[in-house]
């Protein structure tokens, strides 16, 4: 059985006629009645009465009818779907992201991914350090990771985005509040909250990295897994701390944010598995690389 004799056969049930199901097929009508006797034979029953006039389904006829359209409509669905995950625009997504990127690129990004990919389904995991996002990628836990170069995994390919500047956020009345830029020296009798150590975060090695170079070694009071955590220790005045600028972004009463003089900044890229050819990952990355402007 083929499923175009299940094609005919739906074609005569609703015409109840052999020649308009034949021309309803672009078909003649002796080869459309050979092959519904051929269906009929295989199955070992009679699915349609004949008479001089009409057809008529007899009560196997009509059961089968039901089974016959749910399948060809199956078939048509499957089809469909094949067609638009190849086109990229069926799937699912699963993004890892930055804290920083978290309260700026993020929400904008989720938003254009479900107007322009109504039909991928998007899973976020926010607030994951890039050691933790480079994992979670080569496990297969995620699909796209946001985070801060570098990325030392060969089974991952890094696109930048863009370069993010860095900022002080200092608890309200700090007296570095008052200041219109900071400069990092400035910063070298403060104690500091900063980013999990140990390899676990880029924005530790930079900040302390950094502050070397200005000739000081960073007082680290605290040191935490998340960024909303950082700027609301900030905020219990525990320290002050250098983050990158979206971060303000994420308003929390009692806390001032002063750039730092200089060009210090930070690169946020897209982060992907290089056997990863999914056709919605490559339109979800041209989604992300629109929405992200130099800043």
């Amino acid at each position: 059985m083929e499923l175009r004799h299940l094609r005919y056969f739906v074609a005569v049930a609703e015409e109840r006629h052999f020649g308009r199901a034949a021309a309803r097929l672009h078909m003649a009508q002796p080869p459309l009645s050979q092959q519904i006797r051929q269906l009929e034979s295989e199955l070992g029953l009679q699915l349609l009465r004949r008479t001089t006039r009409r057809v008529e389904l007899t009560a196997a006829g009509e059961a089968y009818l039901v089974r016959a359209r749910q399948i060809i409509r199956a078939v048509s669905s499957a089809a469909g779907e094949a067609q638009r995950v190849a086109a990229g625009l069926q799937g699912r997504l699963v993004i890892g992201c930055v804290g920083s990127a978290t309260y700026s690129l993020l929400p904008q990004l989720v938003r254009t991914l479900r107007e322009e990919l109504p039909d991928v389904e998007v899973a976020v995991q926010g607030e994951m350090l890039a050691p933790d996002q480079a994992q979670a990628l080569v496990d297969g836990r995620i699909d796209l990771g946001l985070l801060r170069p570098p990325v030392d995994e060969e089974s991952l390919q890094v696109h930048v985005l863009r370069s993010d500047r860095l900022i002080v956020a200092v608890p309200d009345g700090h007296r570095l509040a008052e200041r219109r830029r900071v400069r990092l020296k400035d910063l070298a009798d403060e104690d500091f909250v900063i980013h999990a150590g140990g390899g676990r975060s880029v924005m530790h090695d930079t900040v302390v990295t950094r502050c070397r170079a200005a000739g000081f070694e960073p007082r680290v009071r605290h040191e935490v897994a998340e960024t909303s955590t950082l700027v609301t220790f900030v905020a219990a005045g525990l320290g002050i701390a250098v983050v990158p600028a979206p971060v303000a972004e994420l308003l929390v009463p009692g806390v001032a944010y002063r750039p730092l003089s200089g060009q210090a900044a930070v690169e946020l890229a897209a982060a992907t598995r290089t056997d990863d050819e999914a056709p919605h990952l490559h339109r979800a990355l041209a989604v992300v690389s629109a929405l992200v402007q130099p800043g």
